[in-house]
C-alpha cells in the first residue's frame, strides 16, 4: 500500500482506533475526541451543571476513557459507551454537590433571630441604604441593582451605568469599600442615639 492510499484515522473504525489509542497513537486518541466530543458536551449540557462542574464532568469522561481503553467490551458501541459514562459523572458531580450543600447547612445556626437582633439588623441595613443615597449616581444604580432582593445581571446593569462589564466588580468593590468606610466612621447613625 503506498503512502497516499494507506487509511487514515478518519477511515478507521472504533475498534481499530480504541486500539491504536490503548497503545499510544495519539493521532487515534485525536480523532476519538474529534468523533465524540459533541456527544460527551451534549449529555453533560442535559444536566445544566454550572460551568466548571460541566468541564470537570467531560474531562472525568475522557479520563475514565483512558483508564479502560484497553478493557472496553465493544468499541464500535463507543458512542453509548460514553454517553453512559457522561451521565455518571454528571450524576456523581451532583451528588458530591448535594453533600457540600448538606455539610454546609449543617454549619448554619438554626435559631431564629430574636427580636432585639432584628431591630439591630434593620436598623443597621437603614445606615446603609442611607450611605448608599449619597452616592453619586452611578454608584446608587450599581448598589441597587446587584443587591437589591432580585439583584439584576451584571450585563443589564452595565448596560444601565454606561460601564463595561469586565469593570463592574471593581467599580462594585470600590463602593462597597467607600460604605464600609463610611459605616465604621460612624456616619448616618440612627436618629434613636
Amino acid at each position: 500500500m503506498t503512502a497516499s492510499t494507506a487509511p487514515t484515522t478518519q477511515d478507521l473504525r472504533n475498534t481499530d482506533l480504541v486500539a491504536l489509542a490503548a497503545q499510544g497513537d495519539n493521532r487515534a486518541w485525536a480523532e476519538i475526541v474529534a468523533r465524540y466530543r459533541g456527544l460527551v458536551t451534549a449529555v453533560v449540557r442535559n444536566y445544566r451543571l454550572q460551568d466548571a462542574d460541566a468541564r470537570d464532568a467531560e474531562q472525568r469522561t475522557w479520563l475514565r476513557l483512558v483508564e479502560h481503553l484497553g478493557s472496553l467490551r465493544d468499541p464500535d458501541r463507543l458512542g453509548g459507551w460514553l454517553s453512559t459514562t457522561a451521565s455518571r459523572e454528571c450524576l456523581r458531580i451532583l451528588r458530591e454537590g448535594q453533600g457540600m450543600v448538606a455539610l454546609e447547612m449543617d454549619a448554619v445556626p438554626t435559631s431564629d433571630p430574636g427580636v432585639e437582633e432584628q431591630v439591630v439588623d434593620a436598623d443597621t441595613a437603614a445606615r446603609l441604604w442611607r450611605i448608599v443615597g449619597t452616592l453619586p449616581p452611578r454608584g446608587r444604580t450599581i448598589m441597587n441593582a446587584l443587591f437589591a432582593d432580585e439583584p439584576r445581571p451584571y450585563a443589564e446593569v452595565a448596560r444601565d451605568t454606561g460601564i463595561p462589564i469586565g469593570s463592574l466588580g471593581p467599580s462594585r468593590a470600590r463602593l462597597i469599600d467607600r460604605v464600609r468606610r463610611t459605616f465604621d466612621d460612624g456616619a448616618f447613625a440612627t436618629a434613636a442615639q
